[in-house]
């Protein structure tokens, strides 16, 4: 092998670039696979071989370290009589190299503690992390036993997966009830279905929020799985939650028309503005009406929504209700009882309106959330249903904070916001 790496170094040097030292050993190793007809990848390929070298070289060191002498090379006189004692054969899993047979060294005394691969270690951690990534995806613990065996030729069993997953419960519970901002610009509160298998395969609402800090990042500040029914009892618990995890004051707090939604705010935050979201109300309009009068009625909404002030709103849907409300009564019922959550957003100037007048703010989440789901189909309790939400929202943002990159669009609604709420807009130096 020597040669071989000196003939390698000498044929780059002919080219005129010289190798560092991590380059010419690798050139090596894949002119000695070459020569002893192995491939580079696959269960008994070079990527194998160099793992189990790697691992078997540094529990080696970790030996060393620990009898303090290299393999037979003991200081005559030493206090300590511990030795080497052979090795033990064991087989570890990767997902870059599958199942990887190393020799584990022993020490006499048996006070020997490896690191890298810890005792009774069967997998190599990136496995884990595979592992929860698959599951986010949505995928079952069965597909992935199944994953593993096709592409890394690694025996993983559903029970193994099971218990992988099961590891983030505790951290997911730690991350629902961590510490949160003292106040939030605006809160964006929206649900999506997941179907669970609990007797029967029944459909349960996760609602999701999210909240933008005063310094204009996104924060995902929890997930809450519904009982069925919402009302202002469910909505109750959800904000004390939430302000028993610190949150004194919300400026907004937009949703899509929520049943209980507004009672429940008044009580807990009782300044708050409840937006409704105009585009889930627009849509909801569209549903009542036939197709061929669309585009009419699209030009009998768009004064309400773009209208100076409340007074003006209300004039243009009189206008709408004298023309359609003898066809489409429903619609003008629609826009009358949901009047008072969507009017709020008119008082305000156009920066804050353009952020608070829908729930757009979570719905790149909710679609990442509805991927996931569409993959699985169903889930068999609601903690599994949990766990795969939480790994969807950890995979944005692996510290476990939940919190999101910095969005440059809030920078001048942040602003404006300041200066509407003057008193109530907390300081820099505070948060």
């Amino acid at each position: 092998m020597t040669s071989e790496l000196v003939s390698a170094r000498k044929s780059e040097t002919g080219t005129g670039r010289q190798l560092s030292p991590e380059q010419a050993a690798a050139a090596a190793m894949v002119v000695e696979a070459k020569a002893r007809g192995l491939a580079l990848t696959g269960p008994d390929g070079l990527l194998k071989l160099f793992t189990k070298s790697v691992l078997e070289t540094a529990l080696a060191e970790e030996m060393t370290e620990h009898l303090g002498h290299e393999k037979n090379r003991a200081e005559p006189g030493r206090e300590s009589t511990n030795v080497r004692n052979g090795s033990r054969t064991k087989t570890v899993i990767s997902d870059a190299a599958g199942g990887v047979g190393i020799e584990v060294p022993r020490d006499r005394e048996g006070t020997f503690e490896p690191q890298i691969v810890k005792k009774r270690q069967r997998r190599l951690t990136d496995v884990d992390e595979i592992v929860l990534s698959l599951y986010a995806k949505g995928l079952t613990t069965g597909e992935i036993s199944a994953h593993f065996a096709e592409i890394y030729g690694a025996s993983v069993s559903k029970e193994t997966v099971s218990r992988i997953t099961d590891k983030v419960v505790a951290e997911m519970n730690d991350w629902a009830a961590r510490p949160l901002d003292a106040v939030y610009a605006a809160v964006f509160l929206d649900a999506i279905v997941v179907k669970v298998r609990d007797g029967q395969v029944a459909n349960r609402p996760v609602y999701a929020a999210i909240g933008v800090t005063v310094d204009g990042r996104k924060d995902v500040l929890g997930l809450w799985m519904g009982t069925g029914g919402e009302g202002a009892k469910f909505w109750m618990s959800v904000l004390v939650d939430l302000k028993n995890r610190g949150v004194h004051d919300v400026f907004f707090l937009v949703c899509d028309g929520l049943k209980g939604l507004p009672d429940a705010v008044a009580n807990v935050w009782p300044q708050a503005v409840v937006q409704t979201c105009v585009v889930h109300l627009i849509r909801n309009t569209f549903r009542l009406v036939a197709r061929q009068d669309w585009d009419a009625v699209k030009r009998g909404i768009a004064p309400i929504c773009t209208a100076p002030t409340p007074d003006a709103a209300a004039a243009a849907l009189e206008d709408l209700a004298e023309k359609w409300g003898r066809k489409y009564g429903a619609m003008i019922r629609l826009w009358r009882n949901a009047w008072d959550e969507f009017v709020p957003f008119l008082d305000y100037d156009v920066e804050i309106r353009r952020m608070i007048c829908s729930t757009n703010a979570i719905e790149s989440l909710n679609a990442r959330y509805r991927r996931a789901i569409r993959a699985r189909g169903h889930f068999p309790t609601e903690q599994s249903a949990m766990k795969c939400l939480y790994l969807v929202t950890r995979s944005l943002d692996p510290t476990g904070t939940g919190r999101t990159r910095w969005t440059m669009r809030w920078k001048p609604v942040l602003n404006a916001f300041a200066i509407t709420f003057g008193d109530r807009w907390p300081n820099a130096e505070t948060y």
